[in-house]
């Protein structure tokens, strides 16, 4: 299968308020808007998009309806200490403190408004132990 586009899409049951917090937190924009989905792309980055759902929406298959749960967005990021610094200054919850995890990784994680976990991640040199379970080029630079 060749795919020429991946994005996540979030069911929710408020599109509106769910649109508002990634636009305003995490600079996107929206292309296309409806009162029951929403199809954001990032202002910094035109191939990371996103889309927010009305859950309950007739084109969501019957027993699949609802709001989206188990679900954790991994943001790669140059600077998550800034991030982080906005995201608390904002009033956002933190739910894992900002910081450098052995497996290669310094990160906070936070939620949107429905619960989805978002990670900040920058990666990171990982522990001489962590390092041999990376494939080839997987290993994070300075490594």
């Amino acid at each position: 299968m060749k795919t020429t586009s991946y994005y996540p899409v979030i069911m929710t049951r408020d599109v509106a308020t769910t649109t508002d917090f990634y636009i305003r937190h995490f600079r996107y924009q929206a292309l296309f808007i409806t009162d029951w989905y929403v199809h954001l792309q990032s202002t910094e980055e035109s191939s990371n998009n996103l889309a927010i759902l009305d859950g309950n929406h007739h084109t969501v298959p019957e027993q699949a309806r609802g709001q989206v749960s188990g679900l954790l967005l991994n943001f790669e990021v140059e600077d998550p200490d800034s991030i982080y610094r906005d995201l608390v200054a904002a009033g956002l919850p933190i739910l894992t403190p900002l910081r450098d995890e052995p497996f290669g990784q310094r990160h906070f994680i936070t939620a949107d408004p429905n619960g989805v976990l978002i990670d900040i991640i920058k990666p990171i040199p990982p522990s001489a132990e962590f390092a041999l379970h990376y494939v080839g080029s997987a290993l994070p630079p300075d490594a």
